[in-house]
């Protein structure tokens, strides 16, 4: 393992040749200078509790409406039985005062806003569930899960009890989604294992040192599906909808229409279990064809370290593929879809089983950085057990995290080596949400650490291509067009595609704004909105490089295709 050890960590001179015409770095990570000063501690203490490796979560969230992306952050807590919480460790909201300000800067608004809690945060998932206007927020925990009612002025109020999706369970993702197609938005919660601190096991790495236990020391546990009946209730359907015929040690969740009839689906990323890919049967039921569709193991028939996920079109041919971080020595799977529910693993194919070999993956995204019309790949790494080459270090479990560009040929080529100081540091990263933060036109990454600083990295190099975002108001229902398909159609040019959604990556939620890089191209495009249940609609939009907002029932009916 020593030589895997010293890649992951190694200096960044030999990883990808310039893709940046004037060779400045493609990121700059300026969380302190605008004010976003956060630090995540896990409650550690020698005893190896296996949560204290896993979180925390985060938000990119636009909670106050005033058209820039806030931030939310989840916070660790001390396992002694005994002790009080402690009232300064609490999970925290920033406000970005961007619009207001013309300037990038956050405001810790924690104390006035009800968000504050003390639980021990895992993951957040961010949807609009009482159709009102606004994103509530629902936050994962080692215990107690908290839904969060955005009362449209600043405030949120904590409803879980009224709402009937309290879970003391260990939850990992969740995600907002109207599986059901009512109208309103549904939930979705992953659980990982079935750990308490009073039996908690104790396990040791080949040296004879004690270390973190894996998942297959305890007992997985099966994820849960709360069905939203309105009026600010939920009722538990995860039998009913066939959720609980499966199990795995959940991490990750995204959503997609996977075999392109109309429904969403939920794909799962377990650890050491086989992934799930939950295909909606359109009568409240899901049926996990995982294995069938050749994303619940690897080539070998064995289930991966499966973590975080990355969800949509690298190959611009009309559907979505699923890229999946694994666990160090495992490689990361990138699973090609063929449209009708089928994947095939193309990881080698692709170049990005050797680069990622030596590495634990978390937080994921397909973002096209650089803004040329191809989806790039942004990787959040740190170990989860003590890297050899780092015993004895006060953070032996830290990796650098990875930036790949996808060359359009179904191949990508590593470039963290233009991302900037921030790739050439190792820390233990975790979740990682994408959105355009400084409202520029392209795509910046937050990132959590484990006992560690946040980092905020904005986009350097995305304006210098064409760009075009696409905001969503589906009316009194689902009011963001959660699950909404939007393309991009150019005349004698490839169609781009972009699912609506919160979910992806790991324990994080995402903007919901599709966005898409253009490229060269400056002239007209049509956008068509594929909306949750149909019907489908389009504009025709004289001009790029903008930010719009599409409101149902505006466009031209498109018969669906």
């Amino acid at each position: 393992m020593r030589p895997i050890a010293v890649l992951a960590t190694a200096s960044l001179a030999a990883f990808g040749a310039s893709q940046n015409p004037d060779d400045r770095p493609i990121f700059d990570e300026v969380a302190a200078r605008v004010g976003l000063t956060f630090a995540y501690r896990n409650g550690a203490s020698g005893q190896f509790y296996v949560p204290e490796v896993m979180g925390a979560g985060a938000a990119l969230v636009d909670y106050d409406n005033d058209g820039d992306l806030d931030v939310y952050l989840l916070q660790g807590q001390s396992f002694d039985q005994n002790a009080p919480r402690d009232p300064a460790r609490t999970h925290r909201l920033f406000r970005n005062e961007l619009v207001e300000s013309k300037m990038l800067r956050f405001t810790d608004v924690t104390a006035a806003s009800g968000l504050g809690g003390t639980s021990y945060g895992m993951g957040v998932a961010t949807g609009d569930y009482d159709n009102d206007g606004d994103q509530d927020l629902y936050v994962t925990a080692l215990g107690p899960n908290t839904l969060y009612r955005n009362n449209g002025d600043g405030t949120f109020s904590d409803v879980t009890a009224a709402a009937g999706v309290s879970d003391d369970r260990w939850s990992t993702a969740a995600t907002f989604v109207d599986y059901d197609r009512d109208g309103d938005l549904d939930l979705f919660v992953v659980h990982y294992l079935d750990f308490s601190v009073t039996a908690n096991k104790q396990c040791f790495d080949p040296a004879g040192s004690r270390d973190y236990c894996g998942p297959r020391s305890y007992r997985p546990v099966p994820d849960r599906l709360f069905r939203n009946d309105g009026g600010g209730r939920f009722t538990d359907v995860s039998e009913a909808a066939g959720i609980t015929k499966a199990d795995g040690a959940g991490l990750g969740v995204a959503t997609g229409d996977y075999n392109a009839d109309g429904w969403p689906d939920l794909y799962v990323a377990n650890d050491a279990t086989p992934n799930q890919l939950w295909m909606n049967q359109k009568n409240g039921t899901f049926v996990d064809e995982g294995p069938l569709a050749g994303v619940a193991l690897n080539a070998a028939g064995v289930p991966e370290g499966s973590m975080g996920i990355a969800s949509g079109d690298y190959d611009r041919d009309g559907d979505e593929d699923l890229f999946v971080t694994n666990i160090i020595g495992e490689t990361f799977a990138l699973y090609t879809s063929d449209g009708h529910g089928g994947f095939e693993d193309t990881r080698v194919q692709s170049g990005l089983a050797q680069p990622t070999a030596a590495f634990t993956g978390f937080g994921t995204g397909w973002i096209d950085y650089d803004n040329d019309g191809w989806l790039d790949l942004f990787v959040a790494n740190g170990a989860v057990n003590i890297i050899e080459g780092l015993r004895g270090d006060r953070v032996p479990y830290r990796m650098r995290n990875q930036l790949f560009r996808n060359l359009g040929t179904g191949k990508f080529i590593e470039t963290s080596g233009q991302g900037g100081r921030a790739f050439a540091r190792a820390e233990v990263s975790r979740a990682a949400a994408f959105g355009d933060i400084d409202n520029d036109g392209d795509t910046d990454v937050l990132v959590t650490n484990n006992t560690g600083p946040v980092r905020l990295w904005l986009n350097q190099v995305g304006t210098r291509s064409s760009w075009l975002q696409v905001r969503l108001d589906n009316g009194p229902q689902n009011r963001l067009g959660v699950g909404a398909l939007v393309h991009v159609e150019r005349s004698g040019a490839p169609s781009l595609i972009s699912r609506v959604r919160t979910d992806g990556s790991y324990l994080s939620a995402q903007d919901p704004t599709a966005h898409f890089g253009l490229g060269e191209w400056r002239e007209p495009v049509t956008v068509r909105v594929d909306w949750p249940g149909g019907p489908s609609e389009q504009w025709t939009l004289p001009k790029v490089e903008q930010r719009v907002t599409l409101i149902r029932g505006r466009g031209t009916p498109v018969s669906q295709r």
